[in-house]
């Protein structure tokens, strides 16, 4: 018998899929992220009312999920879509920020260690982990393989980005 694995898979498109490699080339581009961007509202609200179901990634096959933390110093509850990369059990997200100068605010939230939650169908508590360098290396070439656009984003930005392991509770 199989385990049950703690995060489902979800996805509504195909990696397959013939929008994938001229939308990841787009997305690589200044208006390819400022168009993501501008869509981050709209796929915010898609994947609320979905519950993590789906994206406006989701025809190119995009593993996404919303992922919930507590604000570092608000203590407000705040939601972001991600891209992420799955090794059962876990998953990671790397804070990219689309290659900005700044880490994300949700980084924070993680290092701060309150309430963390992925959305994806159901809603699953995590504990998020911040990559070290060897484990950071390994798993920053899985996103670049997965969606190249990572690639692109190092080149943007001498910071370095910032990558969690996510493990349910």
């Amino acid at each position: 018998m199989t385990p049950q694995r703690p995060f489902p898979d979800v996805r509504w498109g195909s990696e397959a899929s013939f929008l994938r490699t001229p939308l990841v080339k787009f997305a690589a581009t200044a208006p390819g992220s400022a168009a993501i961007r501008a869509l981050a509202p709209a796929d915010r609200w898609l994947l609320n009312k979905s519950r993590g179901r789906m994206t406006v990634l989701g025809p190119i096959g995009a593993p996404t999920l919303l992922l919930a933390t507590t604000g570092a110093k608000s203590g407000a509850r705040r939601v972001q879509p991600l891209l992420y990369y799955r090794e059962d059990p876990d998953i990671f997200v790397i804070g990219s920020n689309f290659g900005g100068d700044h880490h994300p605010a949700w980084t924070h939230n993680l290092l701060a260690g309150g309430a963390a939650s992925v959305i994806i169908g159901d809603e699953i508590p995590v504990t998020a982990t911040l990559l070290d360098d060897s484990e950071r290396e390994r798993i920053l070439g899985e996103f670049v393989k997965m969606i190249d656009v990572y690639q692109t984003y190092l080149g943007r930005t001498d910071r370095k980005l910032r990558i969690f392991r996510l493990s349910a509770q």
